[in-house]
């Protein structure tokens, strides 16, 4: 596949024609003085709240978009040199009705009444941060991700909130130590948006840029927050010791372990906006399992980053619009520290990312340990990223990224790359519209001829109409060592739309009618995999609740045989086959909540049945059940199969900063009965500890189960700040 060279410039010539010569004006609210200290109790009563400027100007983007909000919501912002607090109102005559489940922090309280604050530091446009409490007072926080379309929960700031009900509604105050941010130093105003949601209504309110079109994260339309004081961050130096002691116990040889480790993290401002930082004896005890995944393809299995230190700025290591765990990733963390399911020691690192005037950028460099397993021995290795993006035109922006170094020891490692995103949320006046491309070459010693992959995206995300075309061309031999490529030598194509409207009936919020196509050929033009995904009905209804119907059409042309679960071996040849999927949802807002879906239909030259459920249980705002299960029933030429996957989560939450977390997972494919409880108590905004309990067993059949391995870990940590 081939593209004119004329083909994207006419694009974008198009494009500016539809853009409006100037911004419409921005809301403003100005921050008050905090002259004393402000007691963190979610009541707004000080002097300086009385006295301190405020906004009540909200409109509704849901249900309908400027509407008038069915409550009232003040806003109001203090600052000094050390600290910004933002105090938030929600006035509700029903304050029993709030929805309010989660104290548990990083919850996804999207099911909750809540608020959202988000602030651009930089005024770019482009980046920023996400801050959420709800009414109970668990806390939120994310970085701005591809440029407002999504966020990076995995991401935590030192920070605070208290929140309170009474009789008239609720109030939070959230408090952000100016450490904890990173800004552009001389701007006397930020960026600045809040979002509330009142769940039981389905009523979603925004103080700036209220449209159903653009998402309150889309910091380029958000409002400012007007008379800021000249930051002082102090020093800038923070410190952060761990200590982390565990026993563990290796179920077959009955070997017992026991350990005590020191690790160290501590980072260095060079500026308010540039931040240097290191680490050595890294640990991530603390970090949660991995939620097991079944796999039916030939194709590896995506699993996120958790592991804070590589979340920590990751915003400005995203790369290429089009990219991601479909196509490629040039730069994917887990592949540092991480091998093949086993914690790789990694001994020390260091880490620089910022902005200057409108160039980011961020380096990453760290040293791994050697490691033994049944299969491999690895020895240590220094592997490394750079990333650089400018800022260019209003929205949009051009970069390069590096690799170095490969985690198995092959020499002359390296990928490097270049990317262009244009972006406007004006495209016909308020419309988003993105056009992406980039390219990458890969390099090792055992890597020769075709080593290149490039792609180009076109995507119109809006509201009513959601449209996108997305291509990549991924090499032979394109194989970046830190990077993620789930199939090599293809040319990958998806393209489709959604039509959402919103009718004007009663019962139905809005419709989504989906069609999407993905093809996939070799670079010699033979094809591999194609998918056209249906969804005639997907109806969200006024209550809250989903159904859903679909129809998938799917092939598969294999060159070789591959193992879809062991024993049952699919011969190499061409395969069509038609999925279907029936699948409803309850609104979250209910304390019993769920979904069911089931996949039916043909499946290569036989059948498979696939069951899933999802069960959530809030019988009170101390305790939290989640049950999740899978169950595939396969029935094919070359063999039958079943599998069962069940996890539960048990979430007992004190209060948001001590949280007591269990979770159970077993499948059927590996035998395995896993068990990860964990207590975190934050003892400090600057502290906390954490009681880890890891236990595994082997199902071996005939009512016997194995020890494979149990641990017991306790980490301290604390962050001193200067």
């Amino acid at each position: 596949m081939k593209l004119k060279t004329t083909f994207l410039p006419a694009i974008l010539l198009t494009i500016a024609a539809q853009l409006p010569a100037q911004d419409a004006a921005r809301p403003a609210l100005p921050v008050g003085a905090l002259t004393q200290p402000v007691r963190l109790d979610g009541h707004l009563d000080e002097a300086d709240w009385v006295n301190a400027p405020m906004t009540d100007q909200l409109r509704t983007t849901v249900p309908v978009e400027n509407g008038e909000p069915s409550a009232r919501t003040e806003i109001r912002v203090l600052a000094n040199e050390r600290y910004l607090i933002i105090g938030i109102r929600c006035e509700d005559a029903q304050p029993e009705g709030i929805v309010r489940f989660s104290k548990l922090r990083d919850a996804e309280l999207q099911s909750e009444d809540h608020v959202r604050l988000v602030l651009d530091p930089f005024l770019d446009g482009q980046s920023g941060y996400v801050f959420a409490v709800n009414a109970n007072g668990a806390r939120y926080d994310a970085l701005v991700s591809n440029r407002g379309e999504e966020e990076n929960s995995d991401w935590d700031a030192v920070w605070e909130a208290a929140a309170s009900v009474d009789e008239t509604g609720w109030s939070v105050e959230i408090r952000l130590p100016i450490q904890s941010l990173n800004f552009k130093k001389g701007l006397t105003e930020w960026g600045f948006n809040v979002e509330r949601r009142i769940q039981r209504r389905q009523e979603t309110i925004r103080w700036a840029n209220v449209s159903q079109d653009q998402r309150v994260t889309q910091t380029s339309r958000a409002g400012l927050l007007t008379n800021l004081p000249t930051f002082n961050y102090g020093i800038g130096l923070n410190v952060r010791p761990s200590l982390v002691g565990g026993v563990t116990e290796t179920g077959g040889s009955g070997k017992t372990d026991w350990s005590f480790e020191p690790s160290l993290d501590a980072s260095q401002r060079l500026g308010p906006n540039v931040l240097a930082t290191m680490t050595a004896n890294t640990d991530f005890a603390e970090t949660e399992v991995d939620t097991r995944q079944t796999n039916l393809t030939r194709f590896p299995l995506f699993f996120p980053e958790k592991r804070s230190f590589f979340l920590e700025g990751s915003d400005i290591f995203e790369f290429g619009l089009g990219t991601g765990s479909s196509t490629v990733l040039p730069f994917f963390s887990r592949r540092i520290g991480l091998f093949k399911g086993s914690e790789v020691p990694v001994h020390a690192g260091a880490k620089l990312n910022g902005r200057i005037g409108k160039t980011a950028f961020g380096g990453l460099a760290m040293r791994t340990g050697s490691l033994e397993t049944v299969e491999d021995t690895l020895s240590g290795r220094t592997l490394g990223v750079v990333r650089i993006r400018q800022n260019v035109l209003k929205e949009s922006s051009v970069g390069m990224i590096s690799t170095f170094g490969d985690p198995q020891g092959r020499g002359g490692s390296w990928t490097s790359g270049a990317d262009f995103t244009f972006q406007t949320t004006r495209f016909q006046g308020d419309k988003n519209f993105l056009v992406g491309v980039w390219g990458l070459l890969a390099n090792r010693d055992d890597l020769a001829n075709d080593r290149s992959a490039l792609g180009l995206k076109i995507d119109y995300p809006n509201d009513r109409w959601d449209c996108v075309f997305n291509y990549a061309r991924i090499g032979e031999n394109f194989d970046p060592s830190l990077g993620f490529v789930p199939r090599r030598d293809v040319h990958y194509l998806r393209a489709g739309a959604t039509f959402a409207p919103r009718p004007n009936w009663g019962w139905l919020r809005q419709m989504f009618h989906e069609l999407y196509l993905t093809y996939v050929s070799d670079l010699g033009g033979d094809w591999q995999s194609y998918a056209i995904f249906l969804a005639p009905v997907n109806w969200r209804l006024e209550s809250g609740d989903r159904i859903e119907a679909n129809f998938y059409p799917q092939g598969e042309n294999l060159s070789e045989p591959f193992d879809i679960v062991d024993d049952v071996v699919v011969p190499a040849g061409a395969y069509h086959f038609t999925r279907f999927r029936l699948e409803v949802e309850s609104a979250a807002k209910r304390r019993l909540n769920g979904q069911l879906t089931w996949w039916f239909g043909s499946f290569y030259e036989g059948k498979l049945d696939e069951f899933e459920a999802s069960v959530n249980w809030n019988p009170s705002s101390l305790l939290t059940f989640e049950l999740e299960g899978e169950r595939n029933l396969g029935r094919l030429p070359w063999g039958d199969f079943d599998q069962t996957l069940v996890g539960l989560r048990v979430r007992f939450n004190v209060t948001p900063d001590l949280q007591l977390n269990s979770f159970l997972q077993y499948d059927t494919e590996s035998r395995e009965l896993g068990w990860n409880a964990r207590i975190h108590w934050i003892f400090s905004p600057l502290g906390d500890a954490f009681l880890v309990f890891n236990h595994n067993t082997l199902d071996e059949r005939g009512n016997r189960w194995a020890l494979q391995s149990r641990q017991v870990l306790v980490k301290l940590r604390y962050n001193f700040r200067v």
